[in-house]
């Protein structure tokens, strides 16, 4: 996050006004519409780079429904965010937008429907801050901390890791407040017995 990027704003408006042909149902074998690989490739030409290989067009076109469907409605979704002027007109995001869309998003994608993205005011901040951040930019006008501060405040998988954690704390500490009443109990009837 160490370079500026565009505004915010620009790009949760641009995720809100999303169209329908990037939020239809991708292509999963012989269901679905929209080819995520060709989408893809033409994004990261357009952003300098060269299109996707055979190889890499693979990891486009799996037919898990399943597994894969929102993954690829996300990936569809990141590739109308970063075909943004504001992407295209400096040509030179093409290698980290490929890392971005080949496994940058696939933790995000277990976690949120693919549609809050677009619908979802904090979605649309949490998904522009998170590829900003892949690309190493922050938002224009916010210093890399206040960046960091507020990708971190909105972080689904962070929020999602820090509530296990509290999860387990809360269930080891209950597993000692069971201890501790059991033992006293035990110390207790031990008293008693000798009295």
């Amino acid at each position: 996050m160490n370079t500026e990027g565009p505004l915010l704003e620009t790009l949760t408006r641009r995720l809100a006004e999303c169209p329908a042909e990037f939020l239809a149902e991708p292509r999963l074998g012989k269901s679905g519409q929209v080819h995520v690989a060709a989408v893809v490739s033409d994004l990261l030409t357009s952003l300098g780079g060269p299109p996707l290989s055979k190889d890499e067009a693979v990891l486009f076109q799996r037919t898990d429904a399943k597994k894969h469907r929102n993954h690829y409605s996300v990936v569809l979704i990141a590739c109308w965010l970063l075909h943004d002027a504001w992407f295209r007109e400096r040509g030179q995001f093409a290698e980290t937008a490929r890392q971005l869309l080949f496994t940058g998003l696939d933790e995000l994608a277990g976690l949120i429907r693919a549609p809050q993205l677009v619908s979802d005011p904090d979605r649309r901040e949490e998904f522009s801050r998170l590829c900003l951040s892949a690309l190493n930019l922050r938002p224009a006008g916010e210093t890399a901390a206040q960046a960091l501060d507020r990708l971190t405040t909105l972080n689904t998988a962070e929020r999602q890791r820090v509530i296990a954690a509290a999860r387990a704390a809360e269930a080891r500490a209950q597993e000692i407040r069971e201890a501790m009443a059991g033992k006293a109990a035990e110390e207790a009837a031990d008293k008693w017995s000798r009295e």
